[in-house]
């Protein structure tokens, strides 16, 4: 029998129609539902108009409670609604967008994809992993995992540096300061700031928490030999201070370095500013999503580039645009045990700072992409040996240096053209930017009003 339900959409990715009371069914679509933008579930009539075998309240109550046990984790329904049609009545139910992403018990991710529940594959799942909040994620419980296995020694060098750090702070019992910082419950098991911090062995548990730094003999991944492959891999494991500091350390080993003499002194000149690269070593370990499994931190050391490749796009609204100006931290927890622990000396200045020190030592400004679903910094050691570095270069900020760009492809840039280039900065603060560039002597102002524009000088 095929009926018209006044007021309700036609399927599509928000609306779904299931006709029977199968918990199983209704299961795949809460999924989809809750996994793309939510909306609507109907229940009792198919996405044809015709009507299912009649049930009771109560019945289909019970299939949808049977179905939301089916989903991993439970996806919650809303806002219930019963419509009596013609030979029968149906249940609207309000499904929301999960906060988290959701399977069934056999493993399956769907999405509504228009009006049908549609398998989701490695990208899409990695992209609805990036879209949900993960600071709920940082002090989720590790099944499996007790107190013994966080490391006591790497705790108390936490403590003491900490307490350096902030003199005046109140000195807590460990186990209560771990609780405060969401490194453990009050049931005593870590979390995945506790693992990822101070763990014994966190890949046992966290196989992703890992880095691996390849060279290669070429621009390209080729080995010594010039065929592919690589010159040396090595893997890091333990906590994240851990990883950073063995990281570290084989990529000084690996950087070419040579002596100069700058006035009566002798110095040590690197392949690459050393602070530029620790804080693109510490950003990906401390930003990277730590939910998405089978890929780790990439180091990869080329003879003319380093690219550090982070798992996790930019979180929230960061995009490659305003990526310097804004700040948003995916891990907060994380971030701040790292800053506590002096890997990180500033919070929210680091690609600031990775920016200035690459232009300070003559090299171009680092390179950021995020393709797919991951992050990747790129720093070029093709320093200009023909020219010493100007003085205003160190002290531009990256906006600068985009407008500066500009005007050598294009001769002149406008405030209009500024604006595009940079959308998401206020215009009050790009006009200064301009002038700033005047006062130093690097442009020159032309025109007036509407046909201002700005040349080399």
């Amino acid at each position: 029998m095929s009926t018209t339900l006044s007021g309700l959409q036609k399927p599509g990715n928000q609306w779904a129609y299931i006709a029977n009371s199968e918990p199983a069914v209704i299961a795949e679509t809460l999924v989809a539902l809750a996994n793309s933008d939510g909306g609507w579930l109907v229940l009792g009539v198919d996405a044809d108009g015709v009507l299912g075998a009649l049930a009771t309240d109560d019945e289909m109550a019970d299939a949808v409670r049977k179905a939301e046990r089916m989903c991993r984790p439970p996806v919650r329904t809303l806002d219930w609604q019963q419509r009596d049609v013609a030979g029968g009545a149906v249940a609207v139910i309000r499904v929301e967008r999960g906060g988290d992403l959701h399977a069934l018990e056999d493993g399956r991710v769907l999405v509504r994809h228009g009006a049908e529940n549609a398998p989701a594959g490695g990208d899409v799942i990695e992209r609805l992993l990036a879209s949900r909040p993960v600071g709920d994620f940082e002090v989720q419980p590790v099944p499996g995992a007790t107190r013994d296995d966080l490391d006591d020694d790497i705790i108390d060098e936490y403590l003491e540096l900490r307490q350096k750090r902030n003199p005046r702070q109140a000195i807590l019992p460990k186990d209560k300061l771990l609780q405060q910082i969401g490194a453990l419950t009050e049931e005593r098991t870590p979390t995945v700031t506790g693992l990822l911090l101070f763990g014994k062995e966190p890949q046992f548990f966290m196989p992703q928490c890992r880095a691996v730094f390849v060279k290669f003999a070429d621009t390209q991944p080729r080995g010594p030999e010039g065929g592919l492959g690589y010159g040396r891999r090595e893997e890091f494991t333990g906590a994240l201070p851990l990883i950073i500091d063995r990281a570290w350390r084989v990529i000084w080993e690996e950087m070419d370095k040579r002596a100069v003499v700058k006035g009566l002194q002798r110095q040590e000149e690197t392949e690459y500013p050393s602070d530029a690269v620790r804080e693109a070593l510490v950003n990906a370990v401390a930003h990277r999503d730590y939910r998405i499994t089978g890929r780790g931190i990439e180091i990869r050391m080329y003879t003319d580039r380093m690219e550090i490749i982070s798992p996790g796009g930019l979180p929230a609204h960061i995009t490659l645009d305003n990526l310097v100006e804004e700040h948003y931290s995916r891990n907060p927890r994380l971030v701040n045990g790292l800053y506590q622990w002096g890997y990180i000396e500033e919070l929210g200045l680091g690609i600031d700072r990775m920016i200035e020190d690459m232009v300070k030592a003559g090299h171009p400004p680092p390179k950021f992409e995020c393709p797919g679903h991951r992050f990747t910094v790129i720093l070029y050691n093709l320093r200009d040996q023909t020219r010493a570095t100007e003085p205003w270069e160190s002290s531009m900020n990256e906006r600068q240096f985009k407008a500066l760009e500009f005007v050598q492809q294009n001769g002149s840039i406008s405030n209009g053209d500024y604006r595009q280039l940079c959308p998401h900065v206020g215009a009050e603060t790009l006009r200064l930017d301009l002038v700033d560039m005047v006062t130093r002597g690097i442009l020159l102002k032309i025109g007036d009003k509407r046909g201002t524009r700005y040349i080399l000088k």
